[in-house]
């Protein structure tokens, strides 16, 4: 649940607009079954913009309360009048899962900074945005030099009643994914998370993401991940 906001307000760094939001997610994947909360904040100034949001989840993989943490914060500077941002980025988290009935036992989601640019194409009213990220990755402890490609759209339609939002990722990133005995190495990642909006009012609206992936979080191949779920703009 991320980088939804960034597009669509993008080219408006010369007013002074801050969009955020509060979503609450139901993840129904296989296995899954449990929330997800995401707050995200995007703010533009005179040298650029920054972003970030922070998802957690809560009681997957046994546990109780927060089982994953994770954030991204990124930085745009643009000292011109472009379509053209440069970008700066870090990623970084953590989880924990039941071990057994007596204790957790927690990991770290390897932290990585992105460094790279941006490209935004828009419709005049700003009602259909889509961003394109080629950034240079640093994953700690992993690969030192690695890649990763993006791209964000925000769509509005019916008089901004629908939004179609949500972000595509493709990264290069050593992995050992699959069940435990029988894993096997990777060196792509993939990852989007489509999101369908139906804005009941001004500040709430209902809607559903669906995260779609290959060889992410462990796991071998294509997962399907769909939710319910409400979101706040203040």
């Amino acid at each position: 649940m991320k980088k939804t906001v960034i597009s669509l307000v993008l080219f408006l760094a010369g007013q002074v607009i801050i969009a955020q939001n509060l979503q609450l997610h139901y993840d129904m994947g296989k296995d899954r079954k449990y929330l997800t909360t995401t707050v995200e904040m995007f703010k533009p100034d005179k040298w650029g913009s920054t972003f970030f949001f922070i998802d957690m989840d809560y009681g997957s993989g046994g546990t109780q309360g927060v089982s994953l943490g994770y954030w991204e914060i990124s930085r745009g500077l643009k000292f011109w009048k472009s379509p053209f941002e440069l970008h700066v980025e870090y990623n970084g988290g953590f989880g924990q899962f039941k071990a057994d009935p007596t204790y957790n036992q927690a990991y770290q989601i390897n932290d990585s900074w992105l460094f790279g640019g941006n490209y935004t194409w828009n419709t005049a009213d700003f009602s259909k945005v889509f961003t394109l990220e080629a950034m240079y990755k640093n994953i700690r402890g992993k690969n030192d030099m690695s890649f990763q490609v993006t791209g964000v759209w925000n769509l509005q339609f019916l008089k901004n009643k629908v939004t179609l939002s949500g972000f595509a990722d493709f990264w290069r990133e050593d992995n050992e994914v699959g069940p435990y005995g029988k894993t096997k190495h990777t060196n792509f990642v993939f990852l989007s998370e489509p999101q369908f909006w139906f804005n009941c009012t001004e500040h709430f609206s209902v809607g559903s993401e669906i995260e779609l992936s290959s060889n992410f979080g462990g796991h071998d191949g294509l997962m399907v991940n769909p939710t319910v779920a409400g979101k706040w703009k203040f």
